[in-house]
């Protein structure tokens, strides 16, 4: 994660907390799904903000959010695989986890840079190439 996204990601995550403590959990909500468009496609980053929103989720006694949040972490290690993410989705359990949605206009510059096409294809060709190192070298093992 570039140094300005990074420090993007902890400012809303940083929010979020605030607002949680001063129990606006609305205003939490809105900081946790800005924080959630900045690392989603950071694997740590994109973990913590489902955490958080799961966490949220049950202390509110959201059910349908908790059952959500569940799916999502469960998704973001393939997710983060395979490059594939929905730019713009706000991971809340009230939006589709597939559902691309726009980008804040001040979260654009962010991204202006990188294209999720070749994000996948390059994530891809690693896992391929991590197989093919694999199995090439169980059949030198196995041959010793």
């Amino acid at each position: 994660m570039r140094a300005e996204l990074a420090a993007a990601f902890r400012e809303e995550m940083k929010k979020a907390r605030a607002a949680r403590a001063n129990g606006d959990i609305k205003a939490c909500l809105k900081y946790l799904e800005r924080a959630h468009v900045l690392g989603q496609r950071n694997l740590w980053p994109h973990i913590l903000t489902h955490a958080w929103m799961l966490r949220v989720g049950w202390r509110q006694r959201d059910y349908r959010e908790v059952f959500g949040q569940i799916l999502r972490l469960a998704a973001t290690v393939p997710g983060a695989l395979t490059g594939w993410v929905p730019a713009g989705n706000t991971g809340r359990a009230n939006v589709s986890a597939l559902r691309r949605m726009p980008i804040p206009a001040e979260f654009r510059p962010y991204f202006a840079d990188q294209s999720m096409l070749r994000s996948v294809l390059i994530r891809l060709s690693a896992i391929a190439l991590l197989v093919v190192l694999a199995i090439t070298g169980t059949n030198i093992l196995a041959a010793v």
